[in-house]
């Protein structure tokens, strides 16, 4: 084989290929070089090392193939020295498949190989390489200049193989050094190149990021670190140093060096900070500054630890933020930021524990401390401190951690168990709720404390790598607090405050009744008073029973629970006993009447109370959330003392209206239940209880009439007791139906349903967009805001969107090319005196003056008034008029016949101002001067080649005879004698400008023009598709509801979507969509039944692009109609998009209102305000796909699998911003036995391959502990950005001009909000788009408009439905996540985001934006069940409110 030039390697022998060939398990061919298949994609997951040096070989395959076989000869190597055995998942088969490849090529090859040997072409090549795509390729594009990089380094280590050191030659050296040194500048990122040199990316030359680097990048007063050898290294070279000095390149670094933390979450989290900090500095600066701002790390440092702060006042410990008075402070500040982060980062299924990490940081934040003020101590020298390896962190905080969760896990028995047997995530995190926890656990963590007890375990090593201290044999560590007992008990326990209440008011309705003294003469008799009393002693026994239950329900619990708890049940359950007893000693003894009296307002003192700090929301918040010993006494009988579930009452205006709704409902349930219901009954039953009955049937049982027919009077009463207890959804729906259209109204919902409001309404339009989102220049007062020239800038303003948004409709195909241009809004309107309005609302306008005025014999001022009383026919008539005049006058070359034209024009407008036209002029002839106006324009059209310049000379002759002759009263003034015209009239009009076709400006006045004379009625309905028509009215009516000014791009807040994604169709393939079922019917087919509009639409997209036979466009056709990723990642990416948009029309000024944003010269002569726009956008955006089994897909030979793997790596090339991860699970061999790995990846797309960015080692396998998506999520939401973060689920897509309100959707986080909250979740509304073809998805439709918006407002009680919500992603990130993820307990996860979100000390809500939709899918029978899933409630509040 190769020559190694006297370098032996262990695998050139044929002994070893016969050995190897005889240990075949799998043939050659099954894994051949399929279609996309390359030789990276097929390397197992234990020698991953091998794909730079495959790739390499693949890049050079065509320029060197000789060099390119040397690479994989390396590679083979590589891969028997990496696993010598085969022992590994796939090796074996992957040796074999690259050995028979390499025998392949060594006989192709062979022939490139010269004399001088393949050391030597190896040596020639490498210097080739470097000299001409590395030292003379330094302007190259970065990703080139990377890749060229990348070969050269594995050029250089395949030639190390081959060559003895003391050979290669000082010349190859330097080169190698050289690339060493410039490889760090193209160290693959995500957003930001932070070591970049040379020509930088617009990003990093944003001043703030600057500062933000500046910041974390200072280090200079940091002391080193020592990094030891891990104590399970071991290797041959005794020599090998076993301590090391580390220096750091940022506080990261540091950091890292210190505790142990992971490379990939270090550069992970430092990308991560320095966007923060640089989105966060934007918006306390007026201008760019390259000073990062205290304000912004006093900010962000208060809204990471505004959780930890909580959770150390409520354990009534002293928080670890503490700063030396001769130290920096802001690089403290910093210091303790990057440090959460990095826990945060490595955390894994930790994450959805937050008081956890509050536990670890608080003492990993005092070591730091220390440290700092170690050094300020030893002023004149900083001594190294004690490191770790970078999995330190990992290994011995973590993954104990971890192992507690497993074990949890599979005691669940895959949500099989009793809830009482096993721990779930909120149990476990419930344990750093209690100063219990720093004397078990303490620090470093005590192996042996109850936390990591599990009842498997006896005698068992606490953990791998450790001394030989055992456990021992303990139980296993009980529940928490609640151990749920599923029974109907709980129907009664949940809602004890609503049976009660309804239980207590049937008792009084029905003794008021029978007194048949009315609801007010009861008052005035003192025994029906007596007796409507006794609801009290009622109200005490159901009390009793309640109490009962906590006991009974709660039982499994109690052994766990501490001893204030169990004296609050028995005193609470004694006390109920007792008034049990007491309230109806005292009844009987009426006579005293005030003894009942004072019993009464003594048992209902509490409730009282309560009702009191109810309408009194601040107080009762205050002392909720109060941490002092003495309110905590007093507040104790009321609940109890958890974390969670303090301070969640809303402002006394919200109460106000809470209450009211609700006692309009009660007052009105009650009366009709009382005069309609109960009353009727008293009379029959009185007539039938006094009844005897002499032959009794049922002697056996009912043998005496003392049982007054009991039977008879049960059979009467039971269907009307069942209505009473269930008829207050009817009248809830009454009422939430009434002031849902009220709050709707006033919301200004639906005020733009049809076309015609819209039509009405166009004009008012550019305005409200304006205001809305133009950030270009001040607000003007209203005298400015009438003046034309700001209505023209509007318009200007509003074209930019709104073209962009037809065009998005005809790139979905949901708009012909037919109605788009009649939706379209001219970029400019300068030209015309009149604003030019797209040419649906001018349809007809045109003919229909020409109609009116043919027939007219008044006045002009009755002719003006007709034609002013339609804005948009005097608009079309201006225009056509001043169109037609400046398309004539730019024709003609002749200076002569253009002072003709214009003489003509002069009196036109002179009779209009003078009000003398109708004398002037004769209006029968226009008829024919339009018909003629037609055929010269449609002339024009067709003469793009000038073969059409004489007809093109006839016509226009023809229409300036009409004029002069047919209809100026006076034309032949305007000519010499008549003899004369007709001798010359064949020189008349002859000389015109034929160049004119090939201007884009002229022949766009042509086409609007001639639109504008011939478009008919019709054009009204335009456009015809009614998704078109509604997405247009809905974003025309959001544009005068209660939307947030928006900010400037810079300015906005930044956000992350993040979409789950497991093995969901991406693309339909060709074969899909066209097989057929057993009805004979395919997908293709049906799609087309379903969208015959949008398919006639996308048949003539084809055709006009010659791609009549294009299979894969038909299949994304079918894709963007059916529940795909390609549907979902292209609605996102519309985000991006947007912001372009916007930041480039604030960047390049009034020069982008003037022209359109899709012109291509317009892209090269403002490319510099292009690349700012991008680099803004990748700034405020990002979109990172959770795919964990990516690396499954990649692997897999499945040709399904195959599909969605090829077909995600295209959706990466497609969108750059696009970043996709997954989970990757590698088999390393430790102790001689393969071992699996896991990682969390974050790739994106470049060239051909995907590129890794982060690889984070995790403490196992991250998705089986809980529910699978809300793990999916938890694993990359590491690798999402910014201050919010949106997710949506793999059912949702995006529309182009809902995009565009991101930035005013942002503002509800920064805006003032009534009360003391700033909201956590934004609810966006939903669009369900498959309401026309499923019945589901209609009731869905039909269930979430008015019954939601009335939960929101007034009651203010919806909780976060699910995706697409916005969330705080700074607020959750500190509490838990997005989601929740026990198993089975949690499987609607997103729902519980907003209630477990609403039960934080620091009290937040939710707002509904019914302004911003969603489109979302929702399926009936089909792949998923939308939102399936139960939770449990155990909560008992008053009032639990949160809005979305």
């Amino acid at each position: 084989m190769a020559s190694t030039s006297g370098i032996w390697s262990p695998f050139e022998t044929a002994d070893w290929r016969k050995r190897l060939a005889g240990v075949h398990t799998r043939n050659v061919e099954d894994i051949r070089d399929e279609e996309g298949v390359v030789d990276t994609e097929i390397v197992p997951s234990s020698l991953s090392g091998l794909v730079p040096v495959l790739r390499a070989a693949l890049a050079i395959e065509k320029e060197n193939p000789r060099v390119a076989y040397l690479c994989r000869f390396h590679a083979f190597g590589l891969a028997h020295k990496m696993d010598p055995t085969s022992i590994g998942h796939g090796v074996r088969q992957f040796k074999t498949y690259l050995l028979s490849k390499l025998e392949k090529e060594e006989e192709l090859t062979v022939k490139f190989r010269t004399r001088r040997g393949d050391a030597k072409e190896l040596q020639d090549y490498y210097l080739q390489f470097y000299e001409k795509k590395i030292r003379d390729g330094e302007f190259s594009q970065r990703e080139e200049m990377a890749k060229n990089v990348q070969i050269a380094a594995v050029l250089y280590e395949v030639l190390k193989t081959m060559v003895a050191p003391r050979s290669i030659g000082d010349k190859l050296t330097t080169y190698a050094e050289d690339i060493e040194k410039t490889r760090e500048q193209y160290e693959r990122y995500n957003i930001l190149p932070l070591y970049a040199l040379g020509v930088k990316p617009a990003i990093m030359e944003l001043p703030e990021i600057q500062a933000a680097m500046d910041a974390i990048f200072r280090v200079d007063n940091l002391p080193f670190s020592v990094i030891r050898a891990r104590p399970d290294v071991s290797g041959d070279d005794s020599t090998m140093p076993t301590e090391k000095l580390k220096k750091a390149n940022d506080i990261f670094d540091w950091i890292a060096s210190v505790f142990g933390f992971q490379k990939g979450n270090v550069a992970n989290q430092r990308e991560h900070l320095i966007l923060l900090l640089a989105n966060m500095n934007i918006r306390n600066s007026a201008e760019s500054t390259n000073q990062l701002h205290a304000e912004t790390v006093e900010k962000l440092m208060a809204t990471i630890f505004k959780n930890y702060k909580s959770w150390c006042d409520y354990l009534r410990c002293e928080s670890n933020l503490w700063f030396l008075e001769d130290y920096d402070k802001q690089q403290m500040e910093l210091i303790y930021i990057a440090l959460y982060l990095l826990i945060w980062g490595e955390a894994s299924n930790i994450r959805f524990m937050p008081e956890c990490l509050c536990y670890i940081f608080h003492h990993m934040a005092r070591d730091v401390y220390k440290i700092l003020e170690n050094i300020t101590i030893h002023m004149m020298s900083i001594d190294p401190v004690q490191g770790h390896d970078d999995e330190y962190f990992l290994r011995e905080v973590i993954s104990p951690i971890y192992r507690v969760l497993m074990q949890e896990a599979r005691r669940n028995n895959r949500g099989k168990a009793s809830h009482s047997n096993w721990r779930n995530y909120d149990e476990l995190n419930e344990y750093f709720w209690s100063n219990k926890c720093f004397h078990d656990l303490s620090w470093p963590l005590n192996f042996k404390a109850d936390f990591f007890r599990h009842s498997d375990e006896t005698h068992e090593t606490a953990r791998r790598g450790h001394s030989q201290a055992t456990i021992g044999v303990y139980k296993r560590k009980s529940k928490t607090n609640f151990v749920e007992v599923r029974t109907f008990l709980n129907l009664y326990r949940s809602f004890d405050r609503m049976w009660i209440f309804f239980i207590l008011a049937l008792q009084a309705m029905i003794i008021i009744a029978w007194s048949s003294l009315g609801p007010v003469g009861v008052f005035l008799n003192s025994n029906a008073f007596e007796n409507v009393m006794t609801i009290f002693i009622t109200y005490a026994f159901l009390r009793f029973l309640q109490a009962c239950l906590d006991i009974i329900l709660t039982w499994n619990a109690l052994r766990n629970m501490k001893f204030t708890q169990l004296l609050r049940y028995f005193l609470k359950f004694v006390v109920a006993a007792v008034w049990v007893v007491v309230l109806p000693i005292c009844y009987s003894k009426w006579g005293n009447q005030s003894l009942y009296t004072y019993a009464v307002v003594l048992y209902m003192l509490p409730n009282i109370v309560s009702t009191i700090l109810f309408f009194l929301p601040p107080v009762r918040r205050t002392l909720e959330c109060s941490n002092m010993r003495i309110i905590t006494f007093f507040m104790w009988w009321a609940q109890p003392k958890l974390y969670v579930g303090r301070g969640m009452n809303e402002s006394m205006l919200s109460m106000l209206k809470y209450t009211l709704f609700w006692i309009m409902v009660l007052i009105s349930k009650l009366a009709f239940s009382y005069y309609v219901e109960i009353l009727p009954l008293v009379g029959p039953t009185k007539l039938i209880m006094g009844m005897s009955i002499d032959n009794h049937q049922w002697h056996v049982l009912l043998p005496e009439n003392e049982t007054h027919n009991i039977c008879v009077v049960t059979a009467i009463w039971a269907p009307i007791i069942l209505v009473y207890f269930m008829d207050t959804q009817i009248w809830y729906a009454m009422y939430a139906t009434l002031f849902g259209g009220i709050v709707g109204a006033f919301s200004h919902v639906g005020e733009i349903r049809t076309l015609r409001m819209l039509h009405s309404r166009f004009q008012s339009i550019p305005r409200a967009f304006s205001q809305r989102f133009w950030t270009g220049r001040d607000r003007k007062t209203k005298q400015v805001e009438l003046d034309e020239t700001y209505e023209r800038n509007n318009i200007s303003y509003f074209s930019q969107f709104w073209n962009e948004f037809i065009n998005s409709m005809r790139e979905e195909d949901l708009i012909s090319y037919r109605d788009r241009d009649l939706l379209l809004i001219p970029y400019s309107s300068t030209d015309v005196s009149v604003i030019q309005w797209p040419l649906f609302l001018l349809a007809n306008k045109i003919p229909i003056a020409v109609d009116m005025a043919k027939d007219h014999k008044e006045t002009d001022d009755d002719l003006c008034r007709k034609i002013r009383s339609d804005a948009y026919m005097t608009s079309a008539v201006v225009e056509c008029y001043e169109t037609v005049k400046d398309i004539i006058l730019i024709l003609l070359l002749d200076e002569e016949e253009r002072l003709l034209v214009s003489s003509i024009c002069a009196k036109v407008e002179r009779c209009i101002r003078e009000e003398t036209f109708v004398k002037e002029f004769k209006m029968s002839g226009l008829p024919s001067l339009i018909d003629k106006l037609v055929k010269f324009l449609s002339l024009f059209l067709q003469s793009a080649d000038g073969k059409k310049k004489y007809q093109i000379v006839n016509v226009l002759q023809d229409i300036v005879e009409i004029i002069t002759h047919d209809v100026m009263v006076d034309g032949h003034l305007f000519q010499q004698t008549p003899q004369q015209y007709h001798a010359e009239r064949k020189e008349r009009f002859v000389n015109i400008d034929t160049s004119l076709t090939h201007k884009r400006s002229v022949m766009g006045k042509v086409i609007r023009l001639l639109s504008l004379l011939t478009v008919k009625e019709s054009a009204i309905i335009v456009p015809q598709n009614l998704e078109a028509r509604r997405r247009i009215t809905f974003f025309a009516n959001s544009l005068f509801m209660n939307m947030p000014t928006a900010p400037k791009v810079r300015e906005m807040l930044s956000f992350s979507v993040l979409t789950p994604y497991f093995k969901e169709d991406i693309v339909y393939s060709d074969e899909e969509i066209n097989k057929e079922n057993e009805d004979g019917l395919s997908i293709l087919s049906y799609l087309t039944k379903i969208y015959p509009d949008e398919w006639a639409n996308f048949s003539e997209r084809l055709k006009s692009d010659h791609l009549e036979n294009d299979k894969e466009l038909v299949c994304l056709w079918a894709s963007c109609r059916g529940q795909t990723l390609y549907r979902t990642v292209r609605g996102m990416m519309y985000y991006w998009q947007a912001l372009i948009l916007q930041c480039f029309i604030e960047f390049a000024g009034d020069t982008a209102l003037s022209e359109g944003f899709r012109i291509k010269d317009y892209y090269n002569k403002n490319k510099k305000f292009l690349d700012i726009a991008q680099a803004m956008a990748d700034l405020k955006f990002t979109y990172v796909l959770s795919c964990q089994v990516y690396a499954n897909l990649k692997k897999s030979k499945n040709p399904r699998d195959r599909s969605c793997y090829s077909s995600i790596l295209r959706l990466m090339f497609t969108h750059s911003s696009l970043r996709v991860a997954y989970i990757d699970e590698i088999e390393e061999t430790k102790d001689g036995k393969p071992e699996k790995v896991y990682y969390s990846v974050l790739v994106k797309g470049r060239e051909k391959y995907d590129e890794e960015i982060y690889r984070i080692k995790l403490p196992g396998p991250p998705t089986i502990i809980g529910e699978g998506r809300p793990e999916n999520l938890n694993h990359a939401i590491i690798f999402t950005r910014g201050e919010a973060l949106q997710t949506r689920d793999m059912n949702q897509e995006n529309y182009y001009e809902e995009s565009f309100k991101m930035r005013n959707v942002l503002e509800e986080f920064q805006k003032a909000h009534s009360g003391q909250r700033q909201p956590t979740i934004l609810g966006i509304r939903e669009h369900i788009f498959t309401g026309s073809v499923s019945s589901l998805a209609w009731f869905r439709t039909s269930s979430v408009t008015i019954g939601q918006r009335i939960l929101a407002n007034p009651l203010r009680v919806r909780f976060h439905y699910g995706h697409p919500d916005i969330f705080d992603r700074i607020f959750h990130i500190t509490r838990g996540g997005i989601s929740k993820a026990s198993k089975v307990i949690n499987q609607s996860d997103d729902i519980f985001a907003g209630w477990g979100d609403h039960f934080w000390p620091t009290t937040n809500i939710n707002d509904d934006r019914s302004y911003r939709e969603a489109p979302v899918v929702c399926v009936c029978c089909g792949n998923r069940d939308p939102r399936s899933g139960s939770f449990d409630v155990n909560l008992k509040n008053e009032h639990l409110s949160i809005i979305l």
